[in-house]
């Protein structure tokens, strides 16, 4: 080992003055590369090192590394010409909304009931909630836990009507408006389709809820 770090630093003098660079900075270097294309456009790495360097460490001679752990081994040269094996991990991070207290299902979320978080890769699942614009205005469906990311089947779009509520169902062709009352089968988002009954005619029909209380049948 003495001789491969006596060796790499004397090609190093040759090619010019060596400066040693910050051990995270070589990590992070290396790990990209083992990466490549699947390093997600917002990640940043966190490296971690179990045993400090025992001084400057000018490069690394030789880096292995599992992706999916983080976990890394490398040879670093010293400015010594000594090489010692390092290892640790280098675990990619993402900015993550999460709830700064408890929410209950049926608030709405606001932009102070949220702030954002780094997590590690693997904390963050394919149904996590990654953009605080996508939260924000949003109604909690299930409990919601400070500092834990938020699952997108745990918020939903802010109910305008409720199961069993009292609507005005409204229809125009341009010619022709009616209204009519009626009673919600369904919940429903403003914009989304809604199931209900006509309290006049006794039908059910299928409209758009446009609002609280509101509902349009649409040809």
């Amino acid at each position: 080992m003495r001789r491969l770090g006596t060796f790499l630093l004397g090609v190093m003098l040759l090619a010019g003055p060596a400066f040693a660079a910050p051990l995270a900075v070589l990590v992070e270097e290396r790990a990209r590369s083992d990466y490549a294309d699947s390093l997600p456009p917002e990640g940043a790495f966190e490296i971690t090192v179990k045993e400090p360097p025992k001084g400057e460490v000018l490069t690394l001679a030789e880096f292995w590394m599992d992706p999916r752990s983080g976990k890394f081994l490398a040879n670093a040269v010293l400015e010594t010409g000594d090489v010692q094996r390092i290892g640790g991990l280098a675990l990619i991070t993402l900015p993550v909304p999460v709830p700064t207290r408890r929410l209950l299902p049926d608030e709405i979320i606001m932009e102070d009931d949220l702030t954002v978080m780094r997590l590690p890769v693997g904390r963050v699942g394919a149904y996590v909630e990654t953009e605080i614009e996508e939260v924000i205005g949003k109604q909690v469906r299930r409990v919601l836990t400070p500092g834990r990311p938020i699952q997108a089947q745990s918020i939903i779009h802010p109910l305008v009507i409720s199961r069993g509520d009292r609507v005005e169902i409204s229809f125009s062709d341009g010619l022709l408006a009616l209204r009519s009352p009626g009673r919600a089968l369904s919940d429903a988002h403003e914009g989304q389709e809604v199931r209900i009954v006509n309290l006049i005619s006794n039908k059910t029909v299928t409209g758009i809820a446009t609002g609280a209380g509101t509902v349009e049948i649409v040809q």
